[in-house]
């Protein structure tokens, strides 16, 4: 038998939050709707409260080192996986910090073609010193999977600022016949991972995006405002296409297992970063939306401090009207708002954003406002990774 109920949440809530830091493997089932590097301080100061979080990674990127890889293999970006398994590694077993050093150290971004190579084959070989200092067997796996990569790296593969992690994720994913959750949750296991870090699917596609002013734009790089100038004009609309010429639009469809993990959540959060090309693009898979709704729980957004290029010329309003209408897209047109979201978390007090704060309109969508300690008391145009940790468990 399932008995809803509903109650009134204090944020933060002492009681919750110290339940949780005693025993963080009984810990809520959180799920987020993420990618990107925004939520990865949030990410480790959240497994001391709870060891299952689940974080539904969008796979999408295409600029940086994973547009190289992603040209080369035909497969989906791993840089944010690798990101936000490493961010909740636990950081006191044994060996980690040197996996953790090692998963994020770049290779030289101009240094020649065959002195990359050389350092990549010392790496493999286990010469290098990075490779060395970890301890059996995760030195093995690792000396494998790069000499794999190496193997079956294309002639003229451009190893200039590349991740070692990915180029280590990318060797397990050609050597378990291209299956990312097989590598994922390998990796996961062996850094000893607080939760749980999937790809929301599996499939290489690109985002298209249109703006307000007509223009379309196809790659999520060259919208988000980091590796190229800022959109100039609002988003109007954003779908999957494929990522062969002329771009035609894709369905992507998300496993049981991801909707499942949707459906059995204790909280949902539509969290910080990039509004577009990380939180909603994870929403875009056919069966997503209808999770969500189906989702027994509540579900909150929380609304970015500073500047998210993605957002221009939205507020608070708008950013929660069009995760309702993403959403709906796949749930249907019917389904009630508080299936969907129930609040937008904001801090009035502390934060410094640059969207408008139309709190009264998210009120009249039928959506509560929790304006509650949220920001970095050095940084308000950042979230503090602990009070945002405390306020979700509290929410659960």
């Amino acid at each position: 038998m399932t008995l809803r109920i509903s109650r009134s949440a204090r944020i933060p809530d002492p009681m919750r939050v110290s339940r949780s830091l005693r025993a963080p493997e009984l810990g809520p089932r959180v799920v987020f709707f993420s990618g990107g590097q925004a939520l990865k301080k949030t990410s480790r100061a959240l497994k001391q409260y709870t060891h299952n979080s689940v974080h539904l990674i969008t796979p999408f990127d295409s600029g940086g080192s994973s547009r190289v890889l992603r040209e080369a293999f035909g497969m989906i970006s791993v840089g944010d996986l690798r990101n936000r398994i490493m961010a909740l590694a636990d950081e006191s077993a044994l060996g980690n910090p040197a996996i953790y050093t090692l998963f994020s150290h770049r290779l030289p971004s101009d240094a020649a073609q065959d002195v990359l190579v050389a350092q990549l084959d010392g790496m493999w070989r286990g010469d290098d010193p990075l490779v060395a200092q970890i301890p059996a067997p995760m030195r093995r796996l690792v000396r494998t999977h790069l000499r794999l990569f190496a193997e079956r790296m294309p002639d003229g593969f451009d190893l200039r600022g590349a991740s070692v992690g990915n180029l280590i994720l990318v060797g397990g994913y050609l050597n378990n016949d291209r299956d990312m959750d097989s590598v994922v949750f390998l990796f996961s296991r062996l850094v000893e991972a607080r939760g749980t870090v999937l790809p929301i699917v599996d499939a290489e596609l690109h985002l298209e995006v249109t703006l307000e002013d007509g223009s379309m734009i196809v790659q999520q790089h060259l919208f988000t405002g980091k590796e190229v100038a800022p959109i100039t004009a609002p988003i109007r609309a954003m779908r999957l296409v494929e990522v062969a010429p002329p771009h035609g639009p894709a369905v992507a469809v998300a496993h049981e297992k991801i909707r499942r993990l949707i459906r059995e959540a204790d909280l949902i959060v539509f969290p910080i970063g990039s509004f577009y090309s990380s939180v909603l693009a994870s929403l875009l898979p056919t069966g997503v939306g209808s999770a969500i709704a189906a989702a027994d729980c509540p579900k909150v957004y929380v609304a970015n401090t500073g500047v998210d290029p993605e957002q221009l010329g939205m507020s608070v309003s708008d950013s929660v009207n069009r995760l309702v209408r993403t959403v709906r897209a796949d749930a249907g047109p019917r389904v009630p708002i508080d299936h969907i979201i129930n609040a937008a978390l904001v801090d009035t007090q502390g934060g410094e954003y640059a969207m408008a704060l139309d709190l009264e309109a998210v009120r009249a969508a039928g959506v509560q406002v929790a304006d509650v300690p949220l920001a970095d008391a050095a940084r308000p145009d950042r979230m503090d990774p602990v009070k945002l940790s405390e306020a979700l468990i509290s929410l659960t």
